[in-house]
């Protein structure tokens, strides 16, 4: 009986709210925002995120100057959760004219910013926050994210640590506390934490995140006492001669000690990805099933995911990796199959790539090499950077080194100036499918630091769902026609995107 109780529990409150609502119908408009409040309140904390937007809308009808604060930020929760990034920003600037003074509700807003791939505001918002309010768990915990996207990874512990310490029941704050540990390698304790992010979301043992945060516990423990990305000696620095085939880095590679086979240098996967054909010949076998996101109609897949006992690269070589597997497979594919790829940043590798000379190098810390242009660069699952587009729209854009041209976000072209003459409709073959909503558009102006692009015909791409995994708002892509115009180095340790012209 007392299990039937707890079921019940969160339905009999909406209902009892609901009734009190309705009751109360002729109370003044603050009565009844206060209501729509507590409702909202209710819904997100069941994190039936839709239901609640729609009350915090109305609560902010006839709502006090206080009232409106509250349902403001209380949808600017709701939006971030659910990933509406073009909303979430339009509620940001709301709440942000609404001066706030809380802690929390500054440190909410930098959040926002976070999600818009605004990630030096957000930064310096979370900063002045913890100069302000010392003990605020939000300014630690954004402040963590940061300091980890900067490769601070240790520093970064320590401020979620102070997160958790004020707030330790919050979800949010354990679920960025297992990402930094596992990009420490310290499995066990990630997968520990994963776990508490498990049991402290409320009714939610069906949603998405519950169930990635499950299958990450079960992965992470899998490895048991093998050591991640293991290296023989991690202070060599490695060449490695690669082609250039269909706008793609290929290199040589033997997996598991098997044959050498083709494979793609992709910055733009956040692990190393194989197809179910190359999995089944090498003897990589899937140990959980997780979701991913990509370009394409299907956006978020379920795919499978396990570990290589080696992987090698010329002289490089690296042992218990993990392995994203493309199964169940895409159908209706191009004739050409997708390739196989592997991201040296998530084997916790710098790389500089010289497209000219076609020569890879891979290493712990890069040699000193001069540079024309140097961006600041962001690693969290991709590496992303900082452009402008049409002079006023700061976005952030994948640096991407399996992709093929210079693309925006179906959400950027929303928000900016130029129209197309006429609608391009394209043919893209992503990850995740054929994109639908690809088309060109002409006259495009960008920016990368002092690298222009002037009235440039780029591709619009539909990125949402990519945006939604990552959690923030990817603003475009730079692949092949922006890199090989360079020698690239993609520099962990200094968080830094160094190009030198030819």
């Amino acid at each position: 009986m007392s299990i039937v109780i707890r079921i019940i529990c969160p339905t009999l409150a909406l209902a009892i709210a609901l009734s009190v609502m309705l009751a109360a119908a002729s109370t003044s408009s603050s009565a009844r925002a206060e209501l729509q409040l507590e409702l909202g309140d209710l819904l997100l904390n069941d994190r039936r995120y839709w239901e609640s937007i729609h009350v915090y809308n109305r609560a902010k009808e006839g709502a006090t100057p206080g009232q409106l604060e509250r349902a403001s930020a209380g949808l600017l929760q709701s939006l971030l959760r659910v990933g509406e990034f073009h909303m979430v920003r339009e509620e940001a600037d709301f709440l942000d004219s609404l001066n706030p003074q809380k802690p929390e509700i500054i440190s909410l807003y930098a959040d926002a910013l976070w999600a818009s791939g605004m990630f030096v505001e957000a930064d310096q918002i979370y900063r002045e926050v913890l100069e302000s309010s010392p003990s605020s768990p939000g300014g630690h915990h954004g402040l963590a994210r940061s300091l980890a996207a900067r490769n601070q990874l240790e520093s970064g512990l320590v401020e979620v640590h102070r997160a958790i310490e004020v707030e330790p029941e919050n979800p949010i704050f354990h679920h960025t506390h297992g990402q930094i540990l596992s990009r420490l390698r310290r499995f066990e304790e990630a997968a520990a934490a994963f776990e508490r992010v498990v049991k402290l979301s409320p009714y939610s043992a069906t949603s998405e995140q519950t169930k990635w945060a499950r299958a990450q516990v079960r992965f992470l423990r899998s490895f048991g006492d093998r050591v991640p990305f293991e290296m023989s000696d991690e202070d060599v620095v490695h060449e490695i001669p690669f082609r250039i085939i269909n706008d793609k880095i290929v290199v040589r590679a033997r997996l598991n000690g098997g044959d050498p086979f083709p494979l793609v240098i992709d910055s733009g996967a956040e692990q190393m990805v194989l197809s179910l054909e190359t999995a089944q010949r090498f003897g990589v076998r899937s140990i959980i099933n997780t979701v991913s996101a990509g370009v394409g109609a299907v956006g978020l897949r379920e795919i499978d995911m396990g570990r290589a006992d080696s992987i090698q690269l010329g002289t490089f070589e690296v042992r218990n990796v993990p392995v994203l597997i493309k199964n169940p497979p895409l159908t209706g594919l191009p004739s050409t199959r997708v390739p196989d790829g592997l991201s040296p940043l998530a084997l916790g590798m710098s790389v500089i790539i010289d497209y000219r000379n076609k020569r890879l190098t891979l290493a712990r810390t890069l040699p000193d090499e001069p540079a024309d242009v140097v961006m600041p660069m962001w690693v969290g699952r991709l590496a992303v950077i900082r452009g402008v587009v049409n002079g006023q729209y700061p976005r952030s854009f994948v640096v991407d080194t399996g992709g093929e041209v210079i693309s925006i976000s179906l959400g950027t072209a929303r928000s900016i100036d130029t129209r197309p003459i006429r609608n391009i409709p394209l043919q893209v073959f992503g990850t995740s499918g054929w994109d639908e909503d690809a088309y060109l558009l002409p006259g495009v102006d960008l920016a990368f630091d002092e690298v222009l692009y002037e009235n440039y015909p780029v591709v619009v791409l539909n990125l949402h769902r990519p945006s939604v995994l990552l959690g923030f708002q990817l603003g475009g892509i730079l692949g092949h026609t922006f890199l090989s115009n360079y020698v690239v180095a993609m520099d962990i340790n200094r968080s830094e995107l160094r190009l030198k012209r030819y």
